[in-house]
């Protein structure tokens, strides 16, 4: 129930900052070109929030989060005074018009590619493609695999992590091939050649992970047991754990 109520408040937070970056869009422009901004919204139904700005615009966080809206001036259906239309979206040039209505997807596009930027800078984390264990018996151990082996291509296809290995592997499913595994053993700075044969691999094994019907898994560096940040207010705080405590032992 816990993860069904994370999952969904994730999903209205992320839902609610693109609705607003999409409105802001709108909003932004059209202040730029002179519009009256009547209400700004994020959100549809009874508000739950509401303020205004020094410019009379109203903005509201509605209980519905599945669209939003700028309330301007001068919108099709209005009534405005003679002096209001300097202020009015109707009266305003095609091109302004047309600005402030592309501005909500242009600025969603722009969003989405800094998005991407910033993950393109920060990176992933992901596992380095060492082997772990080798099970006795298999297909990796006939062919020469050993822990600590450094998988660096697969077909030529260079790999930095176990997503670029696996996904390689996947790509296989179907073929009636042998692959050639570039692999660098652990304390050498030279690589050798190993090579499966994918023949009926993975075939009725749809929930089995594909190095594991190799005989093989990924090496997962060790994790000492020592506490990081602990929650305010919870049991480990409460029984006097600290930060930087070793565990030693459990029951």
């Amino acid at each position: 129930m816990f993860d069904f109520l994370q999952t969904l408040l994730a999903f209205v937070v992320t839902l609610g900052l693109l609705i607003f970056v999409h409105e802001y869009g709108h909003f932004w422009v059209a202040r730029r070109c002179g519009v009256k901004v009547i209400r700004f919204s994020v959100g549809f139904g009874q508000p739950l929030f509401k303020w205004m700005d020094r410019h009379g615009t109203e903005f509201v966080v509605a209980t519905l989060p599945l669209g939003g809206f700028v309330k301007m001036l001068g919108e099709p259906g209005s009534d405005i005074h003679e002096h209001q239309k300097q202020y009015s979206f109707a009266h305003k040039s095609v091109f302004q018009r047309f600005a402030i209505v592309s501005a909500g997807p242009l600025v969603n596009l722009v969003f989405a590619i800094l998005l991407y930027w910033m993950l393109f800078v920060s990176g992933v984390t992901s596992l380095a493609p060492y082997v772990g264990d080798v099970k006795p018996g298999s297909q990796a151990e006939a062919a020469g695999f050993q822990t600590m082996d450094e998988i660096v291509a697969v077909d030529g296809e260079k790999t930095e992590s176990w997503d670029d290995v696996t996904m390689a592997l996947i790509a296989k499913i179907g073929e009636s091939v042998q692959v050639r595994f570039s692999v660098r053993p652990e304390g050498s700075s030279g690589t050798v050649e190993r090579t499966l044969d994918l023949q009926n691999w993975m075939q009725g094994q749809e929930k089995t992970h594909p190095l594991q019907l190799l005989g093989m898994e990924p090496f997962f560096p060790p994790i000492p047991p020592v506490l990081g940040e602990l929650v305010d207010g919870r049991a480990a705080q409460k029984q006097g754990m600290q930060s930087g405590d070793r565990v030693l032992a459990v029951n």
